[in-house]
Parts: C-alpha cells; structure tokens; sequence
C-alpha cells in the first residue's frame, strides 16, 4: 500500500507539471488536489504508529492552500485565503519539528553558531519582503506577515540539527529551504516580474519540498546517527 500511494504522489505530481507545460486547465484542475491527498496517504500509511496530528494539519492546510491558489486568477479573496492556509501550514510544521526531534540529543547547535546559521535564511527571507514591499499594495501586511512565518519555519528547521538522526534532519531541512525557494519564486513572478518557466519551477520545487518534508519527519524514528557537521 506505500508503494502504490508513493506512485499515486508520483503520478498526479507529473500530471501537475505536465498541466503547465501544455497548458491544460483540465489535467491542472484534477491533478494539484491530488498532490497532498496522495502524499498525505502515503504518510498515513508510512507513519504508522508514529502519525502526528501535527504533520497532519501540515497536510490539510497545505492541501486547503492548493486548492484556494487554483483560483486566485478569479479573485484576489482567494489568493488572501491561500495565503492564510499555507501560514497555518506553517506553523503546523514548525510544531511538529519541535514533536519530531530528541532533546536528549548532544550535538545541537548552540549559542553564536545557531546565529551565524541562521543569518543567511533571515537576510533572504528580509530581503525578498523588502524588494518586493514597493509593489505589494494592499497586500503589504499579509506577505510580511506570511514571510515572517516562512522564516521561522526555515529556522526552526534547522534547529533540529543535532536533535535527531542525520537523514532525518537533511531531509526536513532541505524541503523547507525548498518551499523557502519556491514561494519566493511564485512572489516575485506574481508581483515583480512573470519568471519563463514559472509554474514548472514553483511546482517542482515545492512539490519536493512536501515530500522531503513528510519523508524526513518519518525517518526521525529510525535509528539515530551521527549528524554530519555543518561548517
């Protein structure tokens, strides 16, 4: 039953990114809904007795924000809507990363290492929100507001390091700095300037970004190892 959920994920995420290549309305509108649903079965099954009602409100939220973004052409209410969706999917996630890592764990990072880290994420997420405050409009507090979550999801991301078992944390890690990226991606085609290839970057990568996500949350209970050092 993973596998077949694992290949449903797989399939309506190609039909996803096929929609934008040959611009179909139809395979799009039947496919984006099916990411999450997909993906969050193949959790369901795959977490087993470790479920967190945590991830799982990641999933719904994320799934309620697919959805409201598939009609954002049709009134700036719904990309509001979205917006707010995707935020609570945020925080869903930063929870469940604080769920899924063992405080009993040495290796974490500490004090001036913990900023140096962390300064790169807070000075991209800042200086997107500030490249694009100009031509946000109404919209101004809402992105901030959004942007700010991003980071702190990022953030918390990467205070896992040393909290959990090395592929675990690489796998999480790299999916939110890939729904960092693609956000970023989808704001600045949206609001600065259209990007070639826009749908296809922002899908790709956040596609990736929920499944490294979901994957690196379950792999947090396999057997701990030790965390590569991050220089």
């Amino acid at each position: 039953m993973k596998r077949i959920a694992l290949f449903l994920f797989l399939v309506v995420s190609l039909g996803e990114l096929v929609s934008g290549l040959i611009h179909s309305r139809e395979l799009h509108f039947i496919c984006k809904p099916l990411i999450l649903i997909t993906l969050g079965l193949y959790y369901w099954i795959k977490a087993s007795q470790h479920r967190s009602i945590l991830v799982l409100g990641a999933i719904f939220f994320s799934f309620g924000g697919d959805t409201l973004l598939m009609f954002d052409s049709l009134d700036a209410i719904f990309f509001m809507f979205g917006l707010v969706s995707f935020l609570i999917s945020h925080i869903f996630y930063m929870l469940a990363y604080r769920q899924h890592r063992d405080e009993l764990f040495t290796d974490g990072l500490q004090g001036i290492q913990r900023i140096r880290l962390a300064f790169p994420i807070i000075l991209a997420g800042t200086g997107l929100v500030i490249v694009l405050y100009p031509v946000l409009g109404a919209l101004r507090f809402p992105v901030m507001a959004y942007a700010l979550v991003l980071v702190l999801m990022v953030l918390n991301a990467l205070f896992r390091y040393g909290r959990t078992n090395n592929t675990s944390f690489w796998m999480v890690f790299g999916g939110a700095l890939l729904f960092m990226v693609s956000d970023s991606l989808l704001a600045v085609n949206k609001f600065l300037q259209p990007l070639p290839q826009s749908g296809l970057l922002v899908m790709t990568t956040y596609i990736t970004a929920q499944y490294l996500l979901l994957e690196g949350l379950c792999t947090h209970f396999l057997s701990p190892g030790k965390p590569s050092p991050i220089r």
